[in-house]
């Protein structure tokens, strides 16, 4: 198992009027829905998609403890932190957070979950090597760029 600090990927959102509630803030729902957003933004990024695409394989998420620290209304630029901190053979960890690009404030923590899938038969499997490869090489890009 290999454990990181948080550095990771960034991706930013600006907030719009239908991610509002009548509160006139994010509703709750919508940092789960950036949250994956970031997520997606980054496995595209790293050249994931196209590799669990071609070994039939996917990732599922099992868990997610997320934390709501404040709020953030119409218009804020949020920036996501997204960074992998545990890697396992059959499961992975991701760690992201959410700020106020503009102050640095964080908004959202959270920790997700992942298991390894295939993806004909829907049962749990370890990561093929080619992905346990791609998870290696970008967890030393992270350590390098530290």
């Amino acid at each position: 198992m290999i454990q990181l600090p948080l550095l990771g990927h960034q991706t930013e959102i600006r907030v719009r009027g239908f991610h509002l509630d009548v509160y006139r803030h994010v509703n709750n729902a919508r940092y789960l829905e950036f949250l994956e957003e970031a997520r997606w933004h980054y496995f595209d990024e790293a050249g994931l998609t196209p590799l669990l695409t071609t070994a039939g394989c996917g990732m599922a998420v099992i868990n997610i403890d997320i934390s709501y620290r404040r709020s953030a209304g119409f218009g804020d630029d949020l920036l996501i932190t997204t960074t992998f901190s545990k890697v396992q053979a059959r499961k992975v960890e991701v760690s992201q957070t959410i700020t106020l690009k503009n102050t640095g404030q964080t908004v959202v923590q959270a920790q997700v979950v992942f298991v390894a899938f295939d993806l004909d038969s829907n049962r749990a499997i370890s990561f093929p090597a080619v992905i346990q490869q791609r998870f290696a090489a970008l967890l030393q890009s992270e350590v390098s760029r530290k």
